[in-house]
């Protein structure tokens, strides 16, 4: 089979490693990748555009999630901001630093065990450099709970860290409750935000975020852009040294394509929010049905999104437990890594875990904090639809999941 051919027969469902450029975007990009080239830096009128187009980006922005316009900063995606509001907050708050000492402690960080690696990594570099770290369980279905968030909070506490909806099971955290709890306290609120950017209503003015990581390739922007949110009046550190981009907050010249394409893009999720959110709950809540219904040992890991029974009501009611794309089971005695190999040469993409851990010998650290085992863990997988599938490919993909799983047990191959 030709590439072209195979590509056109593809069953793409791995929409939260990624998700397809948007045509949109792309004709937003092509002016500032040809005529419109110049450095946003620079005074002459090509750069003057650029910077132009920047400044309009950044408005439209804000007004997606109530933010004010100064309040964005453009970045190279999730993992540059999520590094720079934990890594930066501790820098500025460093309780030695604040005391012209050195303390045992530095500063406390509250996180949960379920975030993506971006804040977990980041969380263990501060560890290792005198910072102190309280990484909250969360129950079975992954949600934490914010009475232990305040339970955790410490004279010492400089940052709370909650993801917005998580990456693998597709969780939607409390943001609003766990906000009000740090502004309560006067701690700063971090959120890593990349998965529900785009998919559900964001607020940070009623949610009390002071810190929001997003990426553009998860809504049909370009990768390699995204932007941290920073509430105004609180100024931290650069992450990295360079010129004075990003009113000096952010050196590095900036991607104005990029910049542009991810506004496109993100203007149209959150305009199309609730018509795409029902129609990609559509296609998961029959991906559920037909998987637990019709394959023996399955399982969904993570809110059933429709508890007692998977009507069209009670998934609209239930919708905001879970990201309204996301279906990860579980199937008893295989491995995943088998079963994606053999999807894969049936034309079905999916994923075992985060893209960000394809290859890791290592059980999801999600699933296994919300009490999966390592041999459950390593027998899961994860589907997460877009708009642009159809409930045709959702059945073929089913029918296909059905025949692997069959053969891989005939076999005893899982």
């Amino acid at each position: 089979m030709k590439e072209t051919e195979r590509n056109n027969s593809i069953i793409y469902l791995d929409h939260a490693a990624t998700a397809p450029l948007r045509p949109e975007a792309l004709n937003a990009m092509l002016p500032y990748l040809t005529e419109k080239y110049g450095n946003a830096s620079a005074i002459y009128s090509i750069g003057s555009a650029a910077r132009d187009a920047i400044s309009e980006c950044r408005r439209q922005i804000a007004s997606l999630i109530g933010a004010k316009s100064q309040e964005i900063y453009f970045t190279s995606g999730g993992t540059e901001s999520d590094n720079w509001a934990l890594k930066m907050t501790a820098e500025k708050l460093d309780a030695g630093k604040k005391a012209g000492e050195k303390h045992a402690c530095r500063g406390h960080i509250i996180t949960t065990q379920i975030e993506h690696h971006a804040v977990l990594n980041s969380c263990r570099t501060l560890e290792k450099n005198g910072f102190e770290i309280t990484r909250l369980p969360v129950n079975a279905q992954g949600f934490v709970n914010p009475e232990d968030v305040e339970a955790a909070i410490r004279p010492d506490t400089v940052l709370i860290s909650v993801m917005a909806a998580n990456n693998e099971i597709g969780t939607v955290e409390p943001l609003r409750p766990i906000g009000e709890i740090a502004r309560r306290h006067g701690i700063w609120f971090h959120t890593d935000a990349v998965q529900a950017f785009g998919h559900i209503p964001i607020d940070v003015e009623k949610m009390h975020i002071d810190f929001l990581s997003a990426s553009a390739h998860k809504i049909g922007g370009p990768k390699g852009v995204g932007l941290m949110y920073m509430r105004r009046g609180i100024e931290l550190p650069s992450l990295m040294d360079g010129g004075g981009q990003e009113r000096g907050h952010r050196a590095g010249t900036e991607n104005v394509a990029g910049i542009v394409g991810f506004t496109k893009a993100a203007v149209l999720a959150f305009q199309n929010m609730e018509s795409g959110r029902e129609y990609t709950e559509k296609l998961r809540n029959h991906l559920i049905e037909r998987v637990l219904n019709e394959i023996p040992g399955s399982h969904l890991n993570g809110p059933d999104p429709c508890p007692g029974s998977r009507t069209a009501e009670n998934a609209m009611e239930n919708r905001l437990l879970r990201l309204p794309n996301n279906a990860n089971f579980r199937f008893d005695g295989l491995n995943n890594e088998t079963m994606l190999v053999m999807l894969d040469l049936k034309g079905v993409c999916a994923s075992g875990a985060s893209a960000c851990s394809a290859g890791s010998l290592e059980p999801s650290h999600v699933l296994k904090a919300v009490g999966l085992s390592g041999e459950q863990a390593l027998s899961s997988l994860r589907f997460t639809a877009g708009t642009d599938n159809t409930l045709e490919q959702i059945d073929r993909a089913a029918d296909i999941l059905i025949k692997v799983t069959e053969h891989l047990r005939k076999t005893g191959r899982g």
